[in-house]
């Protein structure tokens, strides 16, 4: 192949690659961003509405309603998850049923939203990814878990609707505290307040 030839495939490509990351920053562009304030810190998630619509729906709505507020970190994974989400672990003397509760904004559990067409499907349960937890297929209501770590082993079952773009340090230390044998932490992680701004919100304080 003469020279030239092969200087205008490596402009071709050059210009192939660039309008593949421009692309890629357009699909993103404009997500909204869910803030969540803890007792120890903060860290932002980027919702995918164009992944899992009525998973961002619902997440959102219940943002709004404030239904976040006072909830507790009820279980740590170390090297695996964080999760959270359970009104009943706003209840301290509830602490045996933390874990088992729920609520959506249609006060019924809803379906799993896992094509295997999204970007986030693909690309699975990488570190800081944002997963809806369940009890078993389309059984999602408000819990949800982090990942403090790749895994590529985790079976896709579980509808990926963000992930957390500033704050991760916030997570991690999150992932090494001390825990009882149910996961719990030994000392109480609160949720302060989750509020969303960005496309299709109210942008509320």
């Amino acid at each position: 192949m003469k020279l030239t030839s092969l200087v205008m495939l490596s402009m071709s490509m050059t210009v192939l690659v660039a309008a593949f990351f421009q692309q890629s920053a357009a699909q993103t562009k404009g997500n909204p961003v869910a803030t969540v304030e803890t007792s120890m810190g903060k860290f932002e998630i980027e919702l995918y509405p164009a992944d899992a619509p009525k998973t961002v729906e619902n997440f959102i709505g219940l943002a709004e309603k404030k239904f976040f507020d006072g909830v507790r970190i009820h279980r740590v994974v170390k090297n695996f998850v964080i999760q959270m989400g359970d009104p009943f672990s706003k209840d301290k003397k509830k602490r045996d049923m933390w874990g088992m509760g729920g609520e959506s904004i249609w006060n019924k559990e809803f379906a799993d939203e896992l094509s295997p067409n999204t970007q986030s499907y693909k690309d699975g349960y990488l570190k800081g990814v944002v997963a809806m937890a369940n009890k078993g297929p389309n059984t999602n209501t408000s819990q949800f878990f982090v990942m403090l770590r790749d895994n590529t082993s985790l079976p896709k079952n579980y509808t990926i609707f963000g992930k957390v773009v500033k704050g991760m340090e916030v997570v991690d230390k999150m992932g090494v505290v001390d825990v009882e044998g149910n996961g719990q932490p030994k000392e109480d992680i609160v949720v302060k307040k989750v509020r969303v701004a960005g496309a299709g919100t109210n942008d509320k304080k």
